[in-house]
Formats: structure tokens, C-alpha cells, sequence
């Protein structure tokens, strides 16, 4: 709860009551206490003295009137705090990327726990409570989204001077966590059969193409204009999250990045379709903005692929594809998928891109096999008992 105050009672110069008493203020985005006064009244021969029992009257029903208020103030639904205070914050301060996560969290996580508690009733143990009984249906990732926003919103209330500490600091996930499921990823000839069926449809087989064989984010495909295309590479320079254009993810993902015939062939084509043109959106809807790609695979893209019988997984499944297939060709370069996919650290490759294909053990043994018989080349004769020994053992 907020602070009691009792009040300060004074008399002005011009012969009035105030009472002095301090109040918590947003100035400049932050919360500040600062004192204040109030006029109780006017000296009469009722109100006479700074101790008499009509000044006082006044002043304690001043003051209930202040308490009650800074009380209901700091003492806030959670669900009010975020809709009033957190929400906006982050509207402003942070990418439309990150607000479109945070809100798919609370719709579909917090908003429900929190329901009518408020900030100051809130309690650890509730927390842990409650991320326990999401162990059995939510992955480790989920839970710390989870918990790092909930997290967050107690933050900026103490930085607002509502909390003196964060409940969920403590927070802990008690018992076992649902194993991960494994992200899935597009193989070369699944990239190939689906752009072949999209035959009819070269806008979507561009959306693909950019995806698998460039790696692109949905929301960096979405953003490509017409003047970031040289004659054999993009220049990725913003992204479009919910139909709101920004800024890329990273500093890392803005980037050239070069192009081949399986995506300068549509490209070339779906240049031609739209007469040629040299600047503006790529992939335009008829409000001249960036086009909503989920109504785009909802409406053209899943319905072909099913009457062809292939599976459609996601853009992102092409973009793994993509660092998959690229570190499996080039022998475990996993630099070069880093490159394409403009991680800043290699482990994001490694941990979220890199997904096991059927060759990947055996050619690396033959690799292995190869550069070892190479490496002994002059050693025929240790190679020759070697044999001899193997042969032995077969025969005992």
C-alpha cells in the first residue's frame, strides 16, 4: 500500500490554513514525490490556531481523501498498469516485433493469471505457482518469454515508484519442463517441388525463393522494394511487422546479400508482370503498402500446395532450410550460414539453424575415412597389417 501521511498543518501570511503533504507524479515519464499544499480554510473565531479541533477536522478529512487516493493510485490492477502504463511504454520504445510478442503473451498467458490482482498483493510464490502448472503444455523458451515479461511489467512499476521491489525476481520454473519440439526446416527438393507448384502464382514463388535460397525473414521479405535489387544481390534495409514498416531485427541483419538463378528467375518475372517497374514495394496491396503475407499463403499458397499433395510448413522452415543446406554443402561452414542469416552470435546458428539431415553422419564419416587414408599415404604397410589384423579377427 502507499504510504499514510497525517499532514502538516501551516498558517500563510495572508491569515489561511494549509496543510503541506507530499504526492507521487509522473513529470518527464517518471515518477517523482513532490510536495504540495492545500488551503483548509480562513482564520475565523471558529478556525483560530494551527492545534485547534476545527483546523484539525479539516485537515484529517483532507488527508483520508489523499491517502484513499494515493492508495487506489499505486495499488493498481495489474491488468490496468499494463493497458495504462506498460503497454504504451513499450509502443514506443521498442520494435513492432517485440510489442507483436508481448502482446501475444498476455493474451494468451498473463491476462488470465493476473486477472483482478493488483501490484502490490502480488506474490513470488504465485509466480512459480504458476509457470509449474505450464510445465506439462509450454517449452523451457515459452516459459522464460513468459517470465521475462511478466518480469518487466513489475520493473517499470517500481520505476514508477508504485513497487519497492519485483515479486517476480525470485520467480523460479520448480519442475520438469515439456521437452523442446524440434523446429522444422524445408530440405532442397521440398523448396524445389513447392516452387514448382506455385507455377501460376510467380509472386509467391518469389516469397519462397527469397526465403529458402536467401534466408530472408518473413518480415524482411515483406519490406523489399524494387530499388534494393542490384543485378545479382538485395539490400536488406527494414522489415514490416504488422503491416507497420521499421527497422530490421539487428544491426547484423542489415545487409547485401547476393542472389542466385533461383531467385533471379522469378524475380526477373515478376518484374515483367508488374510492367517494369524500379521502385517501390516488391510485393504491394491495392492500398500501395506492404502486403499481409499470411493472407497471401492462406489464400494462394496453402490451398495450391494442397491440391498438389506437398506439405506446407512455414517461411521460416525455408529460412533453416536455408543455413542447413548451406553448412551441409560447404562442409560445416557454419561462418557462411552465420553470414546468410545474419545472426550476431554464431550459437544462434548453431542452436536454431543447424537441423540434422539423413547424409549428414555418413558423408562425414567418408570425409573423415578420406582425409585419414590421405593423411597416411606413405604408410601403405601399416594400412596392409592393419587389414590383416581386421581379417584375423573375422576368422576367430
Amino acid at each position: 500500500m502507499g504510504r499514510h501521511q497525517s499532514g502538516h498543518i501551516f498558517e500563510s501570511a495572508s491569515g489561511a490554513f494549509h496543510v503541506r503533504f507530499y504526492a507521487t507524479e509522473i513529470v518527464d515519464g517518471s515518477a517523482r514525490r513532490v510536495q504540495r499544499s492545500h488551503l483548509l480554510c480562513h482564520k475565523d473565531n471558529k478556525h483560530y490556531s494551527t492545534k485547534c479541533k476545527a483546523v484539525k477536522l479539516l485537515r484529517d478529512e483532507f488527508m483520508r481523501r489523499v491517502n484513499v487516493s494515493q492508495a487506489n493510485e499505486q495499488d493498481m490492477r495489474i491488468a490496468d498498469f499494463w493497458e495504462q502504463r506498460y503497454l504504451p511504454f513499450v509502443q514506443v520504445n521498442m520494435k513492432a516485433s517485440t510489442v507483436r510478442g508481448y502482446l501475444q503473451i498476455w493474451n494468451q498467458h498473463l491476462k488470465a493469471h493476473f486477472a483482478d490482482m493488483t501490484l502490490q498483493a502480488y506474490r513470488t510464490h504465485v509466480g512459480s505457482s504458476f509457470l509449474l502448472s505450464l510445465t506439462k503444455t509450454q517449452g523451457r523458451r515459452t516459459l522464460n518469454h513468459i517470465r521475462s515479461l511478466a518480469s518487466g511489467i513489475f520493473t517499470h512499476a517500481i520505476n514508477e515508484g508504485r513497487l519497492e521491489s519485483n515479486p517476480w525476481h525470485d520467480v523460479r520454473i520448480l519442475g520438469k519442463v515439456k521437452p523442446p519440439k524440434g523446429t522444422e526446416h524445408y530440405t532442397l527438393e521440398e523448396a524445389e517441388n513447392i516452387i514448382s507448384a506455385l507455377v501460376d502464382h510467380v509472386d509467391a514463388q518469389l516469397v519462397v525463393a527469397l526465403s529458402f535460397f536467401v534466408g530472408l525473414r518473413p518480415s524482411e521479405i515483406a519490406a523489399v522494394r524494387w530499388e534494393d535489387f542490384d543485378r545479382a544481390s538485395v539490400n536488406i534495409r527494414r522489415a514490416v511487422v504488422n503491416g507497420i514498416v521499421g527497422t530490421c531485427k539487428t544491426l547484423e541483419s542489415v545487409a547485401t546479400l547476393p542472389l542466385i538463378d533461383q531467385v533471379l528467375v522469378p524475380l526477373q518475372l515478376w518484374r515483367q508482370k508488374c510492367g517494369n517497374p524500379t521502385e517501390g514495394w516488391v510485393f504491394e496491396s491495392r492500398n500501395g503498402t506492404p502486403v499481409d503475407l499470411h493472407n497471401m499463403i492462406a489464400r494462394v499458397v496453402v490451398p495450391t500446395l494442397n491440391a498438389a499433395g506437398l506439405e506446407w510448413k512455414s517461411l521460416y522452415a525455408g529460412r533453416r532450410g536455408a543455413g542447413t543446406l548451406l553448412i551441409d554443402l560447404t562442409n560445416g561452414n557454419y561462418a557462411a550460414a552465420q553470414e546468410l542469416l545474419r545472426h550476431k552470435h554464431m550459437s544462434t546458428t548453431l542452436q536454431f539453424y543447424k537441423r540434422q539431415t539423413e547424409s549428414a553422419l555418413s558423408n562425414g564419416m567418408k570425409a573423415l575415412q578420406a582425409a585419414a587414408n590421405g593423411n597416411h599415404n606413405g604408410h601403405n604397410g601399416n594400412h596392409k597389417q592393419l587389414a590383416e589384423a581386421v581379417e584375423r579377427g573375422k576368422e576367430i
